[in-house]
């Protein structure tokens, strides 16, 4: 069976197809519009621009979805449309414009969907597990491959340009209110009194273009997944010491993450320093396979 999952993020709009076959599955096909719906939203509202931006792209992966003969489909979000005032409302725009159900998840739950969908790629059986997106940054501690607190903070990478940087790239003084921003977000969050000396994880569009960069930077293998806590403070200093510098390697690597790679950099390497890790493992799965196995397949 073929079953498609739109997640509507801050961030991106992201379609995938997968072929499930005896309760496993396989990624057939991916599509990605960076449609920052975050950016649109004002004093707590999502405009009208923003809403007319979520149906520009819904309509497009439908057209896709019937080009691939999928019928059976999920479509939800996330913070996107979790964070606004006006979420019914906007729910309500949103189908009656696509024919689209939306299924508005809870932070709780997009902490564990993401948790669960990365525990399908990695060997993660303790410790931390992060999911930093457009508008909020989702945080699981694990015990025995247990989860023990799932959390959903207010904290992203489009967010966080957002309320602190005025141009594309951000000023010194700017980086500085982030790294403040950043530290007082974590200073209450569930990983306050953890201490992991190995290794946290993570998932999300943001720590893959991270991982890009940094396999190019320091000349590492394609395949690998990892981030050492020193690589990370050397990438920091490479993106936010020079503007041209940085400019060019974000341009190379990630072009549609340009406003938000430094944001998102710096929370990961926030809830690095936060409990004293030596790396950050990426996964290549996380809240839509997540969702897909514990909504469609039914797996625990």
């Amino acid at each position: 069976m073929k079953y498609g999952i739109i997640d509507i993020g801050s961030n991106s709009i992201c379609l995938v197809a997968y072929e499930i076959d005896s309760g496993r599955f396989k990624t057939l096909f991916k599509e990605k519009t960076m449609a920052g719906l975050a950016g649109y939203v004002k004093n707590g509202i999502m405009t009208k621009d923003g809403i007319n931006k979520a149906c520009s792209c819904l309509l497009e992966f439908k057209h896709i979805l019937e080009s691939l003969d999928i019928t059976n489909y999920s479509v939800f979000a996330t913070a996107s449309l979790r964070n606004i005032s006006n979420t019914e409302e906007s729910v309500l725009e949103i189908k009656n414009a696509t024919g689209f159900d939306i299924e508005v998840i809870s932070g709780y739950d997009e902490a564990v969907y993401s948790c669960k969908g990365a525990m399908n790629d990695t060997e993660m059986e303790n410790g931390v597990f992060i999911d930093t997106g457009g508008g909020s940054t989702e945080i699981v501690t694990l015990d025995r491959n247990e989860i023990t607190e799932a959390v959903s903070i207010p904290l992203g990478s489009l967010k966080l340009y957002s309320d602190c940087v005025t141009k594309i790239l951000p000023k010194k003084s700017e980086v500085s209110a982030m790294r403040d921003y950043i530290k007082k977000e974590l200073k209450n969050s569930c990983i306050k009194s953890v201490k992991c000396n190995d290794a946290i994880y993570s998932v999300g569009g943001t720590a893959r273009a991270i991982l890009k960069i940094a396999n190019s930077v320091f000349d590492t293998e394609k395949e690998n997944r990892s981030i050492t806590a020193a690589q990370m403070e050397k990438l920091i200093d490479l993106l936010c010491s020079d503007k041209k510098t940085a400019a060019n390697v974000i341009l190379k690597h990630c072009p549609d993450r340009i406003h938000t790679i430094i944001p998102g950099t710096l929370i990961l390497n926030g809830v690095m320093q936060k409990i004293e890790c030596r790396k950050i493992v990426v996964s290549r799965f996380g809240v839509r396979e997540g969702y897909l196995c514990q909504r469609i397949l039914k797996k625990v």
